[in-house]
């Protein structure tokens, strides 16, 4: 039987405070980890608490492993698991007495909240630590601890605001094994995050947000699977032949200037093609420059279109 998509946006719309948050958020991102992008105040946040029910649509819906947050609110709410961007620690608590309590709000019975406690802060790697007050612990322990909560009750679906926010390289590291190991278990995952680098490593898919809209929509499986070339070059003096020629080679060719072009080499196409090319028509290259899309040229992208829409 096929999985339902991990997320769904059916022209979501949110208001706050009288104003529109959230435009018309349509989209469909089935990956085993969807990454959540855009800048400040891009809605990242909102979207996630609007997932989890702490806020209303104002029109359109989303839908959750399939689970409709508007119908279906509470058979979704103990399925997820949610680690916020804020420390939401209460005081004087112990590491296991905290997560052993957000376990039994999530729906666990006490013994076995305490069982998933202990477990969990193992995996985490706060075994040693589990006795600890929550706060003496570093942050990086905190984050960790977040962590632990959210999957204490053995969730379907993980929201992660920020899992990395604040972290030194070792401990980053750390953070994203686990959440490629998480995911490994059949968990599916939702990361926002405003580290490219980040959401590169451990996502699949990723939703970009601009301004309350769709930025865009990428799949990042698709694009490491094709791993095509992207190629600028400019020749010494301009030549149509040499355009028509890489096209016939299977390029995808623009023009964009006197001599300019830019082309996207399929798999069978490498950079010597376009030498060997160039020395049969005897063209000479001015500069050639050879690329490989990255989220970060798709996230720039998405940010210098004006509508917020590639």
């Amino acid at each position: 039987m096929e999985k339902a998509p991990l997320l769904e946006l059916d022209r979501l719309e949110v208001v706050l405070g009288g104003r529109p948050v959230l435009t018309g958020l349509t989209g469909r991102l089935a990956g085993r980890v969807v990454g959540l992008l855009g800048p400040n105040g891009a809605g990242k946040t909102t979207l996630l608490a609007t997932l989890l029910g702490f806020h209303s649509p104002a029109g359109g819906t989303a839908r959750l492993v399939g689970r409709d947050i508007r119908t279906e609110r509470a058979e979704l709410r103990p399925r997820l698991g949610y680690m916020p961007e804020s420390d939401a620690f209460i005081a004087h608590l112990t590491a296991v007495r905290y997560v052993r309590l957000m376990a039994e709000l999530s729906g666990l019975p006490p013994e076995a909240a305490l069982e998933r406690a202990h477990e969990t802060l193992f995996y985490v790697g706060l075994g040693e630590a589990r006795y600890r007050r929550l706060d003496t612990y570093s942050l990086g322990m905190k984050q960790l601890a977040k962590l632990a909560q959210a999957i204490a009750h053995g969730p379907e679906v993980l929201l992660l605001d920020e899992p990395t926010n604040g972290l030194d390289p070792t401990a980053r590291l750390r953070m994203l094994r686990l959440i490629r190991e998480i995911a490994e278990t059949g968990v599916r995952i939702v990361v926002s995050s405003h580290l490219l680098r980040d959401v590169e490593a451990v996502c699949d898919e990723v939703l970009i947000l601009k301004g309350g809209r769709v930025a865009a929509c990428h799949d990042l499986a698709a694009e490491r699977l094709a791993n095509r070339a992207f190629v600028e070059l400019e020749l010494l003096e301009p030549n149509e032949a040499f355009a028509e020629q890489a096209a016939a080679l299977g390029c995808e060719v623009a023009v964009v200037g006197s001599g300019r072009l830019k082309l996207v080499l399929p798999d069978e196409v490498r950079v010597r093609d376009l030498y060997l090319l160039a020395d049969r028509l005897g063209v000479s290259f001015r500069r050639l420059d050879c690329t490989r899309d990255s989220l970060q040229d798709i996230f720039l992208r998405a940010m210098e279109e004006p509508d917020g829409r590639l």
